[in-house]
């Protein structure tokens, strides 16, 4: 199965599947799916821009209005989380999940999917000690403050990911897990990004929340993007129990720009299934409705039950009735209906609305799985909340100053992914992203020179993975290849098999195929004025991610 990895989209779903096209013809391959790991930006009209963490004078409507208007269509199925430049009032309609136009799905504030066999988890947002054990409490109009805490990753999430036992093939996440990069090419990390040194010698990069799933979860590929780099990693996980180690190959790719990696198709083995379409995995749906009267929506700390004699329940994971009673309440039918319906009006470019207020609107999609399997509509129920409390936080804002940061430091949580009281740093967790502007006038970015700026279209040759590094050291160097295969063809892995057979090896011989494009359109070039065409596109783009606020990770 070719599965194709995108880094952080910035609404540029033209120039993505342009990308896959030009590929598709030049390797002379058929795309499956592609996967986007976040700031997709989902944008569907002026309203939703006003809900993105970016300088107002930024904000662009780019391209996926067409794609939620019925104008175009995805020519793959799409699948993606989201980061810290998103339109949230759109993703917080679907908090477990949904089409956000034909063909396009979002994965949730977290979310497992299967297609064609393979099975596919996620984690939408990026990591802040600050938020992590609120609930999702934000509404839109906006504050500036929620205008950011909004997309933080919550404990709940992942609390609800732990409860997975089954093998996952592939998981997403924006920000990196902690630590990966110890895994792979370091110093061609830290020569690509200098101003990255401090953290990866200090230990203090990346998510420790997505370092923590990383090894409870030991999926066979992790993708992220935020940092806007690629960089490849290969991990081996410590052997749990008698089973052999398991490894992950961890691929971070860069944003849509021209001469930037951002794209890059994977070689997934097939796995016989049911479906050839995306389908609900009835272990994730299991585990959702055993912990849904965990849920908050208030901005209360909580921690999540323990096996520590205070709690009457710490484990919530799915039995094989709990998954069949899931079956059931599905009736039967676990392919993902296309119920994508428009909720709020796509921007018409013939008839701006540069005055429109964000909608904060219930989703059918959701309405409707949550009457079959017994949720709560998270959003449905936040937003009442706030309309009973008068509307009392204020409208959208976001262009300068960072309220959160006014907050004192939390107390320290006993759940061990929250530093907040660990560090006498406000955020250990903060990283600085340089001006952009500066990063390129050496010319090196992404390795090219000076001389490729006039090519059209430049595929690289095929990437070879770093050998695989491991906190342990295997006894026998056939651990290293002898993986165990997942195993998703019933709800409950057969005793024994996980342990049996071999996955494939991550070795140097490990390879996927890398393409990116180069090339912007004729019409957008024409509009960048008389400075040369392909650096005033490219600076442009680049500002307007860059945020007043410590927070936007130019990701």
């Amino acid at each position: 199965m070719k599965i194709a990895v995108e880094g952080c989209c910035h609404g540029e779903l033209d120039k993505i599947y342009e990308t896959i096209e030009y590929l598709e013809k030049k390797e002379a391959v058929k795309v499956d799916l592609l996967l986007c790991c976040g700031d997709f930006q989902a944008v569907r009209n002026e309203g939703d821009m006003k809900c993105m963490a970016v300088p107002a004078k930024y904000r662009t409507m780019q391209t996926f209005y067409k794609y939620y208007s019925g104008e175009k269509k995805a020519p793959v199925l799409t699948i993606f989380i989201g980061g810290n430049h998103e339109a949230s009032n759109h993703l917080q309609e679907l908090p477990y999940g949904g089409w956000v136009a034909p063909n396009i799905y979002y994965l949730g504030y977290a979310g497992v999917v299967r297609y064609k066999g393979i099975r596919i988890g996620g984690l939408s947002g990026i990591f802040k000690s600050h938020d992590y054990r609120k609930g999702h409490h934000e509404f839109p109009p906006y504050n500036p403050e929620t205008l950011r805490s909004v997309y933080h990753i919550r404990n709940i999430e992942v609390f609800k990911l732990k409860q997975i036992q089954m093998p996952i093939d592939i998981f997403l996440s924006h920000d990196w897990p902690q630590g990966i990069y110890n895994y792979g090419n370091r110093e061609e990390l830290l020569r690509k990004k200098k101003f990255l040194r401090e953290e990866v010698e200090t230990n203090t990069l990346g998510s420790p929340a997505a370092k923590e799933l990383l090894a409870y979860l030991q999926p066979s590929y992790w993708f992220s993007a935020h940092l806007h780099v690629k960089f490849a990693a290969v991990m081996q996980h410590p052997p749990k129990g008698n089973a052999a180690p398991r490894v992950t190959k961890f691929l971070s790719l860069d944003k849509c720009l021209p001469y930037r990696e951002f794209l890059q198709i994977v070689d997934i083995p097939d796995r016989p299934s049911s479906s050839e379409g995306l389908e609900y995995d009835p272990e994730w749906f299991a585990v959702l409705k055993a912990t849904n009267s965990l849920q908050s929506t208030t901005p209360q700390r909580w921690n999540p039950p323990e096996n520590n004699g205070l709690h009457e329940r710490w484990d919530f994971g799915a039995s094989e009735a709990d998954m069949m009673q899931v079956v059931e309440d599905l009736s039967g039918e676990l392919g993902i209906p296309d119920n994508f319906s428009q909720t709020g009006p796509p921007y018409d470019p013939s008839n701006p609305q540069p005055n429109a207020s964000p909608s904060y609107n219930t989703n059918p999609q959701t309405t409707e799985l949550c009457a079959k399997l017994g949720l709560t509509d998270i959003y449905s129920k936040v937003v009442q909340r706030g309309d009973d409390m008068g509307r009392s936080q204020s409208s959208t804002g976001g262009e300068g100053e960072d309220d959160e940061e006014n907050e004192s430091v939390d107390e320290p949580s006993e759940y061990p992914t929250d530093t907040s009281g660990l560090s006498s740093s406000y955020n250990p967790d903060e990283i600085t992203i340089e001006d952009e502007w500066e990063e390129d006038e050496g010319g090196e970015e992404g390795g090219e020179s000076k001389a490729n700026l006039t090519s059209d279209i430049h595929t690289p040759s095929r990437m070879v993975l770093p050998e695989p590094k491991s906190v342990v050291s295997p006894s026998h160097p056939s651990l290293l290849t002898n993986l165990p295969p997942p195993s998703h063809s019933t709800p409950k892995a057969a005793p024994g098999q996980s342990e049996a057979g071999q996955e494939g090896q991550c070795d140097s011989t490990d390879e996927v195929t890398a393409g990116r494009t180069l090339k912007r359109s004729s019409n957008e070039s024409s509009e960048t004025g008389n400075r040369g065409t392909t650096p005033r596109i490219k600076r442009r783009n680049q500002v307007i991610y860059q945020s007043m606020d410590d927070d936007e990770c130019e990701g």
